[in-house]
């Protein structure tokens, strides 16, 4: 969980850099002007930076904490392979969103939906065999400490 943290810190810089660039190319004059174009461009940075690391074994902060990220075999990932795993990771965080868009709930209450489903879903990873994240689960990946051998995977299961 501290990884995650320190890689949120880390996108900042991603998100203002990435921003910026939007805002300067779009000629947005207005913060909430070309909102959703914002969003989908956030979200396409966000892949290409995660995927590219993904795919290198190790973001920044995976890095700071000496954790790699390896297939279920121990081979490093394919960029599809992290692709998938990042479309996965996007299942803590879309549910709660998409289910408060049309009831339009204010962001208050967004965020202790958001909040309460990363929680469920931090902890139904105790359910998991191996007590992996479902979205490793679902894309065939481990995270490893950067000292181990592949000998401390888990066993495999069926490839996705």
């Amino acid at each position: 969980m501290a990884c995650w943290l320190y890689e949120g810190m880390l996108m900042f810089g991603v998100v203002f850099m990435a921003g910026y660039l939007y805002s300067a190319l779009s000629q947005t004059r207005h913060g909430l002007d070309n909102r959703h174009g914002l969003q989908l461009f956030l979200f396409i940075v966000f892949g290409i930076y995660f995927t590219w690391f993904w795919h290198k074994g190790q973001t920044l902060a995976m890095k700071t904490w000496h954790i790699r990220i390896v297939s279920r075999s121990g081979q490093p990932l394919s960029q599809g392979r992290a692709l998938l795993r990042y479309v996965c990771s996007w299942l803590w965080f879309l549910p709660p969103l998409v289910v408060s868009m049309p009831f339009g709930l204010p962001v208050s209450e967004t965020l202790v939906l958001l909040t309460g489903w990363i929680a469920v879903w931090a902890l139904a990873s105790r359910l998991h065999p191996q007590g992996q994240f479902w979205h490793d689960a679902l894309a065939g990946t481990c995270l490893v400490g950067a000292d181990r051998t592949t000998s401390a995977l888990p066993a495999p299961g069926p490839s996705v």
